[in-house]
């Protein structure tokens, strides 16, 4: 444990820029990519402080590059100057990836928002980071193919961004999330040098560095370009919304779903709380007194459609549902996903601050977890509403509070590690798409002991040497999962065990 430690390369911390160093920065940041894409005005830097999350921190400047050279050269640039650097996209993302922590340079990709080649006999595209996720599906509609994953933000979020978080959404369940739909990625690495992983092929020789780069956060470089894979618009679809007088018979039809051989395109529960701040929204329709309700979809051929539609039926009324229904028509099919895309939304009705928590749990165990999540609501008096991923345990408990009340804020985060917590010891993990950054990055003690953590340390080492490419996300600091995993005699455990999988690190 220690040797491997001692392998990772000391780095030198660079002194944040004073604010009366900015002029200069910002000067010698328009002779790269011009005067129109710098930011550097106090004003202007607000705008960049924060993402979807809780955190806050103000860069140094902001760039907007429009070519991969660009983004080279402002590496370069960062390394000789010993500054920081970080990502950002549509600044969606609900983990803190995109906050510059530590201040610097925040390079913006919104302007490198070009689809540069469609290939739809080989189901290919390749986009700039920038492009945003549905505006793809949208300029392949017309050869009639989409781009799956799906995330809530879609209108919104960038496919830069989908590939840095390895973001999912509703119809992942069946097709997987961004990695399954990453072929190949132009990459600007630490050093300020053009490297290309991955291709148009399903499969490269060697290591799979497209792949490690997917969800690694903007920790290893800076992606440029991306090879996407299509797929083909589904022949037909039927989607349907099952309403549960109970949280727990409702979890379970998930499970005797796909215990019953049938995977689902899409999969989602939402609970009371939820239904009732979804119904105050949008009036759909949704009974006020429902407990808990399931949107599923299916896609195929429609007889196959048929024999999926019967067999959900006949499950959701053996697990004692109120009330099928099937969507006649596509108004009504793009009605029932509207709101579940507005969920977030609509809890900005009933109160002025939420936080969002992502888990992953084992769909076996969603009725225990979820009753677990209603007493850490009691327990820190803040309430919380549940909509989420059922068909991949991927939770999104959504807990409320007001910023104006000093130690709300305070008992949230601790709520949010809770149920993160809960998570990992029923078997889950820390996140199914919202990413680590810095909102969980103390917490990957929780699942990974010191020795597999520094060999990810070796591995973030070997590419950024200097340090300064999106510092302090991801990985905690050496040393932390022991605090974490203190006996209560103060001494450090020398494994973790988790009984009811069997592992013992």
């Amino acid at each position: 444990m220690q040797t491997v430690n001692k392998t990772v390369r000391a780095m030198t911390e660079p002194l944040p820029i004073a604010t009366a160093e900015r002029e200069k920065l910002a000067r010698d940041l328009t002779t790269i990519v011009g005067k129109e894409a710098v930011l550097w005005k106090t004003y202007d830097l607000k705008l960049y402080e924060y993402d979807g999350s809780i955190e806050k921190h103000m860069p140094d400047a902001v760039v907007f590059p429009t070519t991969t050279a660009q983004v080279a050269q402002l590496v370069k640039y960062c390394n000789r100057e010993k500054l920081y650097y970080t990502a950002r996209g549509a600044g969606t993302g609900l983990s803190g990836g995109a906050i510059p922590i530590k201040g610097g340079v925040l390079i913006a990709f919104t302007r490198m928002n070009r689809i540069l080649k469609v290939d739809p006999e080989n189901l290919r595209a390749v986009v700039e980071p920038g492009v945003i996720n549905l505006h793809l599906s949208d300029a392949v509609a017309p050869y009639g193919l989409y781009f799956v994953p799906d995330p809530s933000s879609q209108k919104a979020c960038t496919l830069g961004g989908n590939v840095g978080e390895n973001s999912g959404g509703p119809h992942t369940l069946l097709y997987g999330v961004t990695t399954n739909h990453t072929l190949g990625l132009e990459v600007v690495t630490p050093d300020g040098e053009i490297r290309h992983f991955g291709g148009n092929a399903p499969d490269s020789p060697g290591y799979d560095l497209c792949g490690l780069f997917v969800g690694s956060e903007g920790t290893l470089g800076l992606i440029t370009k991306i090879t996407l894979k299509l797929t083909p618009l589904p022949p037909a679809v039927k989607t349907f919304l099952a309403i549960y007088d109970s949280v727990e018979k409702c979890s379970n039809t998930v499970s005797s779903i796909i215990q019953q051989g049938v995977i689902p395109a899409a999969l989602e529960m939402m609970d009371h709380m939820m239904i009732g701040a979804i119904e105050a929204a949008t009036q759909v329709g949704y009974p006020t007194t429902t407990k808990a309700v399931l949107l599923i979809e299916c896609e195929g051929f429609p007889p196959a459609l048929e024999q999926q539609a019967k067999a959900i039926e006949e499950v959701c009324r053996k697990e004692g549902v109120l009330e099928f229904r099937t969507a006649k028509d596509e108004a009504e099919r793009e009605a029932l996903w509207k709101v579940r895309k507005g969920a977030f939304g609509a809890v900005g009705r009933m109160s002025s601050d939420y936080y969002v928590v992502d888990g992953v749990v084992p769909r076996s165990k969603l009725p225990a977890v979820l009753a677990a999540i209603g007493q850490i609501s009691k327990k820190y008096g803040l309430a919380i509403a549940n909509v989420f991923h059922a068909g991949d345990g991927n939770l999104h408990p959504l807990i409320m509070f007001d910023s104006n009340k000093p130690s709300e804020l305070e008992k949230t985060l601790k709520a949010g590690e809770e149920i993160i917590k809960l998570c990992a010891e029923v078997g889950g993990t820390l996140s199914g798409e919202h990413g680590v950054g810095l909102e969980k990055r103390d917490m990957m003690c929780f699942i990974f002991n010191e020795g597999e953590l520094a060999i990810m340390r070796l591995v973030r080492a070997a590419f950024d040497t200097e340090g300064l490419c999106n510092p302090e996300k991801l990985l905690p600091t050496p040393g932390r999962c022991s605090e974490t995993h203190l006996q209560t005699d103060g001494k450090a455990k020398d494994k973790y065990v988790r009984p009811e999988i069997g592992e013992v690190w």
